[in-house]
């Protein structure tokens, strides 16, 4: 039996994922509470809030370096990359698309990515997700529906046995 409580706090919990500019959410650090009542311990924080939009109908040709939060409900044809200083989040709207490289912290997708994706902590892809290309993740969810068209490449933490 599946426990959608533990789903629907998850989403409730997760207030980020809407277009808010809201300065007094912070960012959530140390444990994450997955589906089904899992958490994860992570060293970086997965970004409360957005500090910059690319709105649907727009078009970002080039490659764009973030900070913070960036949420991309436009088309971006260029890499999209985290600044090294600041761990950052990176949401890719339903009708959001970026072709190019993509490589950042954390990764939400609801639209399309035509590029090999490098994230160092987790990798979330919803039901209307598509990435064409390789996914190199520390962490991975992935909804029933989402498509990837590439390889799943899991990071070996420091110190593992080979």
């Amino acid at each position: 039996m599946i426990r959608t409580s533990a789903v629907l706090d998850e989403v409730a919990d997760m207030n980020w994922l809407n277009w808010s500019n809201n300065a007094q959410q912070q960012p959530r650090w140390g444990h994450r509470t997955m589906r089904f009542g899992r958490t994860k311990q992570r060293g970086d924080p997965m970004q409360a809030r957005i500090d910059c939009l690319v709105g649907a109908g727009t078009t970002v040709t080039g490659d764009l370096t973030f900070a913070g939060g960036l949420r991309i409900d436009g088309h971006v044809e260029g890499d999209v990359i985290v600044s090294p200083a600041i761990p950052g989040t990176l949401v890719i709207g339903d009708g959001g698309s970026v072709a190019g490289d993509v490589r950042v912290s954390h990764l939400i997708v609801f639209g399309r990515v035509l590029g090999t994706v490098y994230a160092s902590g987790l990798v979330d892809l919803r039901i209307s997700a598509h990435v064409d290309g390789d996914v190199h993740y520390g962490a991975i969810e992935i909804e029933k529906g989402a498509v990837v068209e590439g390889h799943l490449v899991k990071h070996k933490t420091a110190g593992a046995i080979q």
